[in-house]
């Protein structure tokens, strides 16, 4: 009888450590996607912040139709898509550049230069092809004020941003 329960105590501990080994042997999930840093998610809120507010800015300006609204942002969405990959790449040239600029050759730094061009020639290429693709969703009043609204609202966006960075005044001092 002893010898019984031995025997089952040693099958119950055997079982045991093979759940035990297979439960851990387990493969664990996808491993979770990698935190964005505060400033990451902060720039990425910001940025959402100010498409809201643009387009916000831009319906209300333009006065557009539903109809219009339909056709219209699809092909905007696409143009500042596009726009802000071109601009992406000037940047990081730019930065490039800037970082290393005593080190460059003269050879490089007209290289530099030549791609800011090239670079100011793409974006007017980009311009004009939106320009043809607004006037076929647009009257072209609305296309004009669409130009008009979107200068607006960088100088108020740059105006908001300016009176945010700037300090208060100091007090006067009574006299």
């Amino acid at each position: 009888m002893k010898r019984k329960t031995e025997l089952v105590k040693c099958i119950s501990l055997a079982a045991l450590m093979m759940v035990s080994a297979i439960t851990f042997a387990q493969k664990e999930g996808p491993p979770p996607p990698p935190k964005k840093d505060r400033r990451a998610e902060h720039r990425d809120e910001r940025k959402e912040n100010i498409e809201t507010m643009k387009i916000g800015f831009l319906t209300k300006r333009l006065d557009l139709t539903p109809g219009e609204a339909e056709k219209f942002w699809p092909v905007y969405n696409q143009y500042a898509d596009r726009l802000e990959e071109l601009r992406i790449k000037r940047m990081q040239d730019y930065r490039d550049a800037k970082q290393k600029f005593d080190e460059l050759s003269d050879k490089e730094v007209e290289q530099a230069v030549d791609n800011e061009m090239t670079f100011r020639q793409k974006e007017l290429d980009l311009q004009k092809e939106y320009h043809s693709k607004f006037k076929t969703v647009l009257p072209i009043k609305k296309v004009a004020k669409l130009y008009e609204a979107e200068e607006q609202f960088k100088r108020e966006l740059l105006n908001k941003l300016r009176d945010r960075k700037e300090p208060p005044p100091p007090p006067r001092e009574r006299e």
